[in-house]
């Protein structure tokens, strides 16, 4: 690297080539030493160098056999570019590099390409949610890599990897079981969970004890407004995988930011119905957690050889056909193709939030209706008590390091009294929602900070009730993430729930169904309600928070309706 610091670099090379190889480069916090091995466990390297490829297989700055000191994201641009650099220079290099990898193996990449290294020809970015630093006053979309969702911390997420994963030391430790998983999550105060399970040193105090929109951040190159870029792309993400929306705003802006013909006009995105980094791995049937989806298998390996053979080697006719937009369609379990997101013919309509005033668990009196309320209509309220928080039940950790395990059936914590419920009417005509989600609810509560989650739901005629999408938003950063603005007791103020982004057909005689809390634990930290720092409180407050929904007051989910 340009401070002289040497990264260990693993280089495939097919056997009996002559001349002169294009390039994919490979930059992993992981180990290069699983490349090494035969399917099915990571034929990546080996399979695209035996395609006439040099891949370059590379361990991040102070992990593993590399040298430096580790420090979360913070070398990731500038070891890329100089390691494109060196590739370039060799003599077995055509120049053309090609980025591939998924997860922290995408983040890295994004990161990189704000650079513009004139080697760097095209990237296949995978399961990437988090690159984003962006307009801070638009909510939604503020991630840090995948850290933060509305303001909130993705816990059950970031302790599993920042154990496993992210040791200064060099140290590896072993995953811990999910029990134990679930007792540090219990945790309090949040900024000594990795102490506690005897995590080695990372930068965890840094990254928890912060605001989302604080300056800190900006060290890390996330992907902003005025970012250039002069790279074609192939966004991979999933409906179940975090950050599906981040993968559309990344590759919007991307192209938006183009620097070149290349780079604004081919912006690719597939967006299928796994969990993370599990796309090409489909299998028919295909089911999610607990839902089945068809047969959502596509040949993605062969996908991807066609977009880096397009750029790397100059074989244009092996994208020219290739969508703009390939999106899995779940309910229909069927691949469609576009040129544009949401999809062209989607139209937004607003599903508003009635009741009288008894919306609590399923059994209750809440509705979703297209009409708005004529007339006044009483707040629906419940209790938060983060000592008994509602859960979320797709996730876990262990080796998955906390990703989401896909949908469940919600119907047994529909049942809590902080849970509010309001579903339409059968279906008489099936709907598809292709779109970003989203919910605009009034609200209001006794204490001065809480989060407010809204979940979207297919409710199938025997009742069971899956999630599709969800969001949160924590209240004190309605107004933007760059400020932290609490409420008063009893006022009610308007806020927006980003649900991500989906793709889901609800067929004839379902239910469409949004639920309203204010937490989902563990995957998300528990707001305790004093307006405090959050972070290093161990105490907190019982909540008692409202929705309204009156003519004055109109709280609704915007669904993005796609045409019959």
């Amino acid at each position: 690297m340009r401070d002289g610091v040497e990264l260990a670099t693993d280089v495939y090379r097919p056997l009996g080539y002559t001349g002169k190889l294009a390039s994919i480069l490979i930059r992993t916090k992981y180990g290069k030493a699983a490349y090494r091995l035969p399917e099915p466990t990571r034929p990546v390297a080996m399979m695209f160098a035996a395609q006439g490829y040099a891949v370059v297989v590379q361990e991040l700055r102070g992990l593993f056999d590399s040298g430096g000191h580790f420090a979360l994201l913070e070398h990731d641009a500038k070891d890329g570019y100089d390691t494109l650099s060196w590739i370039a220079s060799q003599p077995w290099s055509t120049g053309r590099v090609g980025t591939y990898g998924c997860s922290a193996l995408g983040i890295t990449q994004v990161l990189t390409a704000q650079l513009c290294h004139p080697a760097h020809r095209c990237a296949i970015i995978e399961g990437a949610g988090g690159t984003l630093s962006g307009d801070r006053q638009r909510l939604g979309d503020l991630r840090l890599c995948g850290s933060r969702l509305g303001g909130a911390l993705e816990l059950s997420m970031w302790v599993p990897h920042f154990h496993q994963s992210h040791g200064k030391d060099r140290s590896r430790p072993q995953a811990k079981a999910d029990e134990e998983y679930q007792r540090a999550f219990a945790t309090l105060p949040i900024i000594d969970i990795l102490k506690i399970i005897g995590s080695p040193p990372t930068d965890w105090e840094d990254w928890v004890s912060r605001d989302p929109g604080d300056p800190w951040f900006d060290r890390f190159g996330f992907l902003r407004e005025d970012s250039a870029i002069d790279l074609p792309a192939l966004f991979v993400n999933s409906w179940y995988d975090v950050g599906a929306a981040d993968a559309l705003y990344t590759r919007r802006l991307f192209s938006a930011r183009g620097t070149s013909a290349a780079a604004r006009d081919h912006q690719h995105i597939i967006l299928s119905p796994a969990t993370h980094c599990k796309t090409a791995t489909l299998e028919a049937p295909t089911v999610i957690g607990e839902r089945e989806l068809g047969d959502a298998r596509l040949d993605c390996w062969q996908i991807y050889l066609d977009w880096f053979d397009g750029w790397l080697k100059e074989m244009p006719d092996r994208i020219e056909a290739m969508p703009r937009v390939r999106y899995y369609v779940m309910g229909r379990n069927e691949w469609r193709a576009a040129s544009e997101w949401p999809p062209a013919g989607v139209e937004l309509q607003r599903w508003f939030l009635r009741s009288g005033g008894n919306s609590n668990t399923r059994l209750g009196d809440g509705a979703l209706e297209l009409n708005p309320p004529a007339e006044d209509e009483p707040a629906d309220s419940f209790v938060y008590d983060p000592g008994n928080p509602v859960p979320f039940l797709g996730v876990h950790g262990g080796n998955s390091r906390g990703t989401t395990m896909g949908p469940r059936d919600y119907q047994e914590v529909e049942l809590r009294q902080d849970v509010l419920c309001f579903t339409s009417d059968l279906l008489e005509e099936g709907v598809e929602v292709s779109g970003f989600v989203k919910a605009v609810l009034f609200v209001s509560s006794s204490a001065p900070d809480t989060d407010f989650v809204a979940r979207l739901l297919d409710v199938h005629p025997d009742g069971r009730a899956v999630d599709v999408v969800d969001g949160i938003l924590r209240v004190r950063f309605r107004e933007g993430f760059d400020r932290s603005v609490l409420m008063e007791p009893g006022n009610v103020y308007q806020v927006q729930v980003d649900l991500d982004a989906t793709s889901n057909w609800f067929p004839p005689g379902h239910r469409i169904r949004l639920e309203i809390s204010s937490s989902s634990f563990p995957r998300f930290d528990r707001n305790l309600n004093t307006g405090g720092n959050n972070w290093d409180e161990t105490k907190w407050e019982v909540a008692h928070n409202s929705v309204h929904h009156c003519e004055e007051f109109p709280s609704y989910v915007l669904l993005p309706i796609a045409a019959a």
